[in-house]
């Protein structure tokens, strides 16, 4: 709502000393004051609205005056006022967007932190990693549909092309949770992620066998304390498991296979879907496609007989399993909003410093034993990707 504001100047010419005995009907048009100024309407958003300089008659002294042929200079005040206006609500709109943007990268991080570990505490005590990844799933397919049904997100129109290009996102998508959770049902959540921040390493491979993108020589460089890092901290690293490694790196393979087929898919579709309504289609799609493996490969495991026959705590582990996969869906939600608002390169770096933030929190939680050996190779494979992410921001754009 447009705010008006009016600035009011002496429009009334009052003399220092006149003979106010002087009769009223004593009228004299020759005698007249010199112009009085005038009566400025200013507003913010409009031009300003001028009534002409007065005449006043000189039988009234002053008191009563008429319009002047002679209008006014015109001055520039509303210029300096219409640009101090604009230049305030470009700062205000600025600083409501920065404000947003924080809130998300706040929540990002949140979500992520509250989903490690509540995840981490039901495959504690509940190691069926596929289960896990299909209750992930169905809530986040219920949340798409109630959002969609409720017209919180507009629902798109697609068609049996587009599903079918989907499908291959799908399948690595879900591979990719899946031996995430095997992962961190094996060891730490800190290695799991430690081993994840070799994502760049599987990015830049995959990138040049299937999209023929040669990496330069500052992105290859970068790679090197990534892979050194790693290497150092799994050779000290005290939950260290082969099952719980290789699945982090598969973990690795399958979600850069999901991120290079998706710009494959993004080129070739026909009708353009945005990030938030793709990850719906793919999530909805993972769980039909792995609830029928998950009941070939581990039945049906999370109903309240068996958990109570298992010696659990059946209300904790459906609200621990509840919080953990309302969290997984929030949290790649909110990665995708932020993709919308920022460059690949800026969302990049915002996810190696959440990679260090969940981390540090999940040590802190779990108190976890880390020798100063592991720290420093933590370090140095999170420091590489910081510099991944530099160094692809400062890589020149094709002409």
């Amino acid at each position: 709502m447009q705010s008006t504001a009016f600035t009011f100047s002496p429009s009334i010419f009052i003399p220092k000393s006149r003979n106010l005995s002087t009769p009223f009907n004593r009228f004299d048009p020759i005698s007249v004051p010199s112009p009085s100024r005038s009566l400025r309407f200013t507003s913010k958003h409009s031009s300003s609205t001028r009534f002409p300089s007065i005449r006043s008659f000189s039988s009234l002294n002053g008191w009563i005056s008429t319009p002047s042929p002679i209008p006014e200079p015109e001055s520039d005040s509303i210029v300096v006022q219409a640009a101090e206006s604009a230049g305030e609500t470009e700062s205000s709109n600025s600083l409501a967007s920065t404000l947003q943007l924080g809130s998300l990268f706040g929540l990002w991080y949140l979500f992520n932190i509250y989903f490690n570990i509540y995840n981490k505490q039901v495959l504690k005590v509940f190691p069926f990693p596929i289960t896990v990844t299909t209750v992930q799933f169905a809530v986040g397919s219920l949340l798409v549909v109630t959002m969609w049904t409720l017209n919180l997100y507009k629902r798109p129109k697609f068609n049996g092309a587009q599903l079918a290009a989907i499908l291959p996102l799908a399948l690595v998508h879900t591979l990719g949770n899946v031996f995430t959770n095997m992962s961190l049902g094996k060891v730490a959540v800190s290695f799991t992620h430690t081993i994840k921040a070799m994502e760049p390493f599987f990015s830049v491979v995959l990138s040049a066998m299937f999209l023929g993108e040669t990496p330069s020589l500052g992105v290859v460089s970068s790679l090197l304390p990534i892979v050194g890092g790693v290497a150092l901290a799994s050779m000290t690293e005290a939950s260290f498991n082969w099952a719980g490694f290789w699945s982090a790196m598969a973990s690795n393979l399958t979600n850069q296979s999901r991120n290079v087929l998706s710009k494959k898919f993004m080129v070739k579709k026909e009708e353009s879907l945005d990030n938030i309504n793709l990850f719906s289609f793919i999530t909805i799609m993972s769980f039909i496609l792995l609830a029928p493996v998950t009941i070939f490969m581990e039945g049906i495991k999370v109903t309240p007989v068996y958990l109570q026959s298992a010696g659990l705590n059946v209300k904790q582990v459906y609200i621990r399993s509840i919080i953990a996969a309302l969290c997984f869906h929030a949290y790649q939600q909110v990665s995708y909003m932020i993709l919308q608002r920022v460059s690949p390169i800026t969302h990049s770096v915002g996810n190696c410093v959440k990679r260090v933030v969940v981390i540090v929190s999940s040590v802190f939680f779990f108190r976890t034993p880390v020798s100063p050996i592991n720290s420093l190779g933590t370090g140095i494979a999170l420091a590489g990707v910081f510099l991944y992410s530099r160094v692809k921001k400062a890589k020149p754009k094709k002409a």
